[in-house]
């Protein structure tokens, strides 16, 4: 078995970074979802249903930033899946923590916006190595 020339070992090295570096920022993504869902203060957008807007914006990032990460359609189902649950169940901690409401329409929102994210990232080009 031939050794990998020196190019072809950089650039999976880089491939590889690149992948972890993806897969840090997405996941600080649903970090800051659940934060931002479960703060007392939290940014307000300063238009008619601005907050509805941010709930289908936030969701709609994070599903494309995963579909970036990954092509198999059973992965991307179980991601969809993950976070429209992971939405459902923030609107419930918000109604559990006596100053955040519960909304059907913010869980309406965050599942729009999955949808959207996913199929942004049908039509728009990769930016991101896919691993599988």
């Amino acid at each position: 078995m031939q050794p990998l020339p020196a190019a072809a070992e950089r650039r999976a090295a880089g491939a590889f970074l690149t992948r972890k570096l993806g897969l840090a920022v997405g996941w600080l993504m649903v970090a800051a979802i659940v934060w931002l869902s479960l703060t007392p203060s939290p940014p307000k957008l300063d238009v008619t249903l601005g907050d509805k807007l941010g709930h289908f914006g936030a969701y709609g990032a994070l599903m494309f930033w995963f579909c970036q990460l990954y092509t198999r359609r059973a992965t991307l189902i179980a991601h969809a899946m993950a976070f429209v649950a992971m939405g459902i169940a923030l609107e419930f901690l918000q109604d559990a923590s006596g100053f955040r409401s519960f909304e059907l329409l913010d869980m309406g929102a965050n599942a729009l916006g999955v949808l959207l994210g996913w199929g942004a990232a049908l039509i728009l080009p990769r930016v991101l190595p896919a691993r599988e």
